[in-house]
């Protein structure tokens, strides 16, 4: 998350009004929804993790062990198991 100084961005007004409430603080402003992005879509990460899943999933069809897909991407075998069978 990005910080801003308020008063770059703020009319005074706004910024005196804040104030009143919080000095020296932080305060988060959240999106509005229909603005909101979904977890690791702004960076990109998303897409990351579904390619290497997806790899996962073929090495496994493959014949490669969950045990050995486990130590390669250094996951549980847990979550080896998760990314296979999940829906």
């Amino acid at each position: 998350m990005k910080y801003i100084n308020a008063s770059a961005i703020l009319p005074d007004m706004l910024v005196e009004e804040l104030q009143k409430y919080v000095q020296a603080g932080y305060i988060y402003i959240p999106a509005k929804d229909e603005q909101h992005k979904s977890w690791g879509e702004l960076s990109g990460y998303r897409k990351e993790l579904k390619k290497r899943n997806e790899i996962i999933i073929g090495k496994y069809q493959e014949g490669v062990s969950i045990e050995n897909l486990a130590k390669e991407y250094n996951l549980s075998v847990y979550a080896i198991r998760k990314i296979i069978y999940h829906k």
